[in-house]
């Protein structure tokens, strides 16, 4: 019986190194390289993008008024699309946001390795922070 113990808990950790291997190291592939920001109450301080993966910054406001982000003014249920073509840190004045202005940090294009593995992992905790709440329905 130790035996069959011994294999389940090697295989696990091959089959766990495997997949950090392949996160580690495949190519990034998404639908869109779009991340959309809604231009409302609640605009974050700070967005993250990544060269060559999520580099355009798309503005979207859903709102009955203008705003303003950085030069650019977003009519009421328009949209600009606002792409990155280097890394950098960028500030942009902005009428919603808590602190009246957006950092927006563009990074390297994650190389294979412990990049793109750090890049993946933030990725998700990122999606999972983001993930909308609902309630139970009536």
């Amino acid at each position: 019986m130790t035996s069959l113990s011994t294999r389940l808990r090697w295989s696990a950790a091959l089959l766990a190194l495997a997949f950090i291997a392949w996160a580690a190291l495949a190519p990034l592939r998404y639908p869109t390289r779009e991340l959309p920001l809604a231009l409302a109450a609640g605009v974050p301080d700070e967005v993250e993008l990544a060269l060559g993966v999520r580099d355009v910054l798309l503005l979207v406001n859903h709102g009955r008024t203008p705003h303003v982000f950085g030069q650019v003014r977003v009519a009421p249920g328009g949209t600009f699309r606002l792409p990155f073509e280097e890394a950098g840190v960028f500030v942009f004045a902005c009428d919603v946001a808590r602190g009246s202005r957006v950092t927006v940090r563009v990074g390297p294009h994650p190389d294979p390795g412990w990049p793109r593995l750090r890049w993946r992992l933030r990725a998700l905790v990122e999606a999972v922070r983001t993930l909308p709440v609902q309630g139970p329905e009536d």
